[in-house]
């Protein structure tokens, strides 16, 4: 059963995701900010991160910068879901080193054909 890490200081959309990803078969953990999901990454490994751009202290951008230069985590595919939908967010969401780029609100079966397609590739 994949293992999917939710990063996102929302718990409005940390529950909708959980919703329905559990629902789709995968376990799910929450982490309520880029630093806190950085812990359970050094923790526990996931097959893949959902990450939000927007968050306190350490945006969605820094965190994952910091996961793909840490020689010691397993390498993970990341799917990053925002609000930013400008075209340099896009761009700065992958030169930080995510897989996807998915635009809020996001559909139910838009979001669980990447997540398939991620975790298969991942």
């Amino acid at each position: 059963m994949p293992r999917i890490l939710i990063v996102d200081d929302s718990p409005t959309v940390r529950r909708y995701f959980r919703g329905v990803l559990e629902k789709a078969g995968h376990q799910v953990e929450e982490a309520i900010s880029g630093s806190e999901g950085l812990e359970k990454l050094y923790m526990e490994e996931f097959d893949l991160l959902l990450v939000d751009v927007n968050m306190p202290k350490i945006d969605g951008y820094s965190f994952l910068r910091e996961v793909r230069r840490a020689d010691d985590l397993k390498p993970v595919p990341v799917l990053m879901i925002s609000t930013e939908s400008g075209v340099g967010d896009v761009d700065r969401g992958f030169r930080a080193g995510c897989n996807m780029y998915l635009v809020k609100p996001v559909e139910t079966e838009e979001l669980l054909a990447y997540v398939e397609l991620l975790v298969r590739w991942g």
